[in-house]
């Protein structure tokens, strides 16, 4: 019995010591790179955009959020809102306020019995709508942070970029989830902006996304995926990415912001969705996403396996502590960055937390399928 709990305190240490590492590593080989980035200033001249918003039973949200859209302190930009097949009032509103606007411009989708379609569908017709070169994607439940978001995008175009990445935080309200929520967030743009930065581009969020026109017809649209009701965004950029046709834009105003969700299961779900994507990623962008996935929660079982076990509390503090000592900086420089510091103090419990919880949404994966985007 002595022998075989010797073995497994071994194994132990040694798993949590290769986790370490890796996790250590991560940090500081791509989060590092956005926690130390400096967003170049200055802009050019002010090109055309098309701003393009898929919306399903959203009159609400459109109620609340276009009118930002539509307020823009840009000198040449149209709103196109894709009216996918809603049965609430979003048609009757959307009608109203073309009327109203010149800059909006409204494509309605019926509903057709024997054709399904996805998102995608939806968002190529918007496109396909749009005259400008310049398209910036955003959701119908999002708000831009001030009437300088396309101004603020517009200056990672003037680099002349084919796309450019934006941030979508949740807005910060009370409880738990909603920290857990904006946590994940936070966590998953640290790793696509440092990547991007790393020219190892692998994902964007469709919250706030841009890219040309040329390119997305280039690329035949989403044709090698329009099988999957998810990846318009994520697996665009990923299939569309190289390591010199991608910019990053983090100014606070280039934000668009929404509600997280209120329960866990509508997160659960929603998580989910987002993660069905990810088998269809590169492959070392596959391989990199499992072992930071992997890694985290061996972390955390090791050492509690070594405290169960009772081996020296000492070496399970160092191990952790100089963990987080080496997480800490680029944590809080991120942070700062993305208007999310107070999220760092909490840190401990909500990576613990997001770590146990993360493979629960694979495993979710693997035994069911999602049948539709909304």
């Amino acid at each position: 019995m002595i022998a075989q709990k010797h073995v497994v305190t071994e194994v132990l240490l040694v798993l949590s010591g290769v986790a370490c590492f890796y996790q250590a590593a991560f940090y500081w080989v791509v989060n590092r790179r956005f926690a130390f980035y400096h967003q170049p200033g200055g802009s050019g001249p002010a090109e055309p955009v098309s701003v393009i918003v898929c919306a399903k039973n959203e009159v609400n949200n459109l109620r609340k959020y276009l009118p930002v859209l539509l307020e823009q302190d840009y000198p040449e930009y149209e709103v196109i809102v894709v009216n996918d097949c809603s049965w609430d009032e979003s048609g009757e509103f959307l009608e109203e306020m073309e009327k109203k606007h010149t800059r909006l411009r409204v494509v309605d989708i019926q509903e057709q019995e024997k054709y399904r379609h996805g998102k995608k569908f939806a968002l190529t017709l918007g496109i396909k709508a749009a005259k400008h070169e310049w398209l910036l994607m955003t959701d119908a439940d999002c708000v831009p942070a001030g009437r300088s978001w396309i101004r603020k995008m517009h200056e990672s175009f003037a680099r002349n970029p084919e796309i450019v990445l934006g941030y979508g935080p949740y807005r910060s309200q009370k409880g738990f989830l909603n920290k857990l929520i904006r946590f994940d967030t936070f966590q998953i743009a640290m790793q696509y902006f440092g990547c991007a930065l790393g020219g190892n581009t692998y994902m964007g969020v469709g919250r706030n996304l841009a890219y040309k026109k040329s390119l997305f017809f280039r690329n035949k649209g989403f044709a090698r995926h329009n099988h999957l009701f998810s990846g318009d965004d994520d697996l665009f950029v990923n299939e569309c990415a190289t390591p010199t046709n991608t910019l990053i834009e983090t100014h606070p105003d280039s934000f668009t912001y929404s509600d997280a969700k209120p329960k866990f299961g509508e997160w659960f779900r929603q998580k989910r969705r987002h993660l069905s994507t990810g088998k269809y990623y590169r492959g070392r962008h596959r391989f990199m996403l499992f072992m930071n996935g992997l890694t985290a929660p061996v972390f955390y079982l090791s050492l509690i396996g070594l405290l169960i076990l009772r081996f020296d509390w000492r070496i399970i503090v160092s191990l952790y502590g100089g963990l987080l000592l080496l997480k800490l900086p680029v944590l809080w420089l991120s942070a700062a960055k993305l208007r999310e510091k107070d999220l760092v103090w909490r840190f401990p419990i909500l990576d613990l937390s997001l770590s146990f919880i993360q493979p629960l949404f694979f495993i979710s994966n693997v035994f069911t399928k999602q049948k539709a985007w909304k």
